[in-house]
């Protein structure tokens, strides 16, 4: 029997008009093309306080982290797009991380991480297109048990590569792009027969 992979796209941006949740999004038509279940989810619908300790021993883990916790753990794969912000990932991401990577008392530490399979990729008005953070939020990643793909995707000059619908005017960047989606797909399939 097979089980359809169910996947989880996000961006590392909390902006309305991040070039990276439409760069996200067109992984995402990747990844249904090859047969996945996608949910795509805002990070700013989620919003969190800088993580503490103190506020998690004093108030427990905030809603919305144990919301993104929850979803995280209903998906096997990741479709993960970022901005670069001074060679690194978005504080939002890393704060997204740090928070849901806790544990719950019926869990352990990073259980809604372990195993998953995640797809990069990052989009930027620069010339590099964020292609110095991505190997960075790798480390992250395989560092908290997330197996990442071989293939990441660096979009530069963002402001010039989206059409009015959202979707990359180069057919080879996009091509690439939706490539990601599917090489996140099929790895899940061979990991789940």
């Amino acid at each position: 029997m097979t089980i359809t992979p169910k996947i989880l796209a996000f961006a590392g941006s909390l902006r309305r008009d991040s070039f990276n949740k439409k760069l996200v999004r067109v992984a995402m038509a990747g990844a249904r093309q090859a047969g996945a279940e996608v949910t795509f989810i805002d990070l700013k619908d989620y919003p969190l306080p800088i993580y503490d300790g103190d506020i998690e021993d004093e108030s427990g883990m905030p809603e919305n982290a144990l919301k993104l916790q929850d979803l995280f753990c209903e998906n096997n794969g990741l479709l993960i797009a970022c901005p670069e912000y001074n060679s690194s990932f978005s504080g939002a991401l890393k704060n997204t991380i740090d928070w849901i990577s806790r544990p719950r008392k019926e869990r352990t530490p990073l259980f809604c991480f372990d195993g998953k399979v995640a797809g990069l990729m990052a989009a930027s008005p620069g010339g590099l297109g964020g292609i110095r953070m991505l190997p960075s939020l790798r480390t992250l990643l395989q560092n908290i048990k997330v197996i990442v793909t071989p293939t990441m995707m660096s979009v530069p000059k963002a402001h010039q590569a989206f059409n009015e619908q959202g979707d990359l005017i180069d057919a080879k960047q996009k091509a690439s792009v939706e490539a990601i989606g599917a090489e996140v797909t099929n790895l899940l399939a061979k990991l789940n027969q």
